[in-house]
This record gives C-alpha cells, sequence and structure tokens, in this order.
C-alpha cells in the first residue's frame, strides 16, 4: 500500500496552483471533472504523491473548503473494504466502482474518525 493523495475543497485552483507551483515547485500532472461534478487539479513532485485540489467553476463563492479525504493504493478494492467494514466498522461512503477509462477501481470510506479515504486499485490491461 502506498500514500496517493491527500485531497482539498479550494476557492481558487489557480491561485493555489500558483502557490505551489511557483512557491514551492510542483508541477500540474493532470486534471478532470470527477461523478461529483468537480474540476480535480493534481499537483506533484519527483515522488508519486500528489495534492488534489477539488472546485466547482461555477460555484467558487459557495464551494466547501477544506480536507476532502486521503487516497490510498490498495490491491484489491473489495479485499479492503471487506476488511474495513468487518473489523474496524467503516462505512462505504461512495463506490466501488470500476472507471474502465483510467483502468481503476475505487471506493470512499470512513476511518475511526469519519474522515474518508479513497482505496484506488489499478487494474490489469
Amino acid at each position: 500500500m502506498d500514500v496517493l493523495h491527500p485531497a482539498m475543497w479550494v476557492t481558487d485552483a489557480d491561485e493555489m496552483e500558483e502557490f505551489y507551483a511557483e512557491g514551492l515547485g510542483l508541477e500540474r500532472t493532470r486534471e478532470f471533472t470527477g461523478g461529483d461534478g468537480a474540476t480535480n487539479r493534481f499537483l506533484g513532485g519527483e515522488g508519486d504523491a500528489e495534492i488534489q485540489f477539488k472546485f466547482h467553476e461555477d460555484d467558487a463563492e459557495d464551494a466547501p473548503t477544506g480536507f476532502d479525504h486521503v487516497g490510498i493504493a490498495v490491491e484489491s478494492v473489495d479485499e479492503t473494504i471487506e476488511v474495513l467494514t468487518e473489523e474496524f466498522e467503516s462505512e462505504i461512503v461512495r463506490g466501488p466502482k470500476t472507471l474502465e477509462d483510467k483502468g481503476l477501481r475505487i471506493a470512499f470510506l470512513t476511518d475511526p474518525e469519519g474522515y474518508v479515504v479513497e482505496v484506488v486499485e489499478e487494474l490489469e490491461e
């Protein structure tokens, strides 16, 4: 398992990118619109971990802010869900879902404090 990314809601993704890119030397690695309608912009450095900024283009003023989730790479989403729900009473927030176009299987679950953890399985091609 490996930590992939923390995700944060932001109201001004361009300003955040400028801070992390120009101020700290990170670079945009990818961007897409997710199933929740939010734009997801990722920035990374030399390692594999990234920072994910989530935002709504049209609702910047009213967008939620703060911590959204932490992404963790796992070997099997389904097995991980089984362990977390049975042994730790985690609740499934969303998923599991297979994203064929991205070659991923994902699910979102709660941790013991109620924070959301995204488990990400890279599917074999």
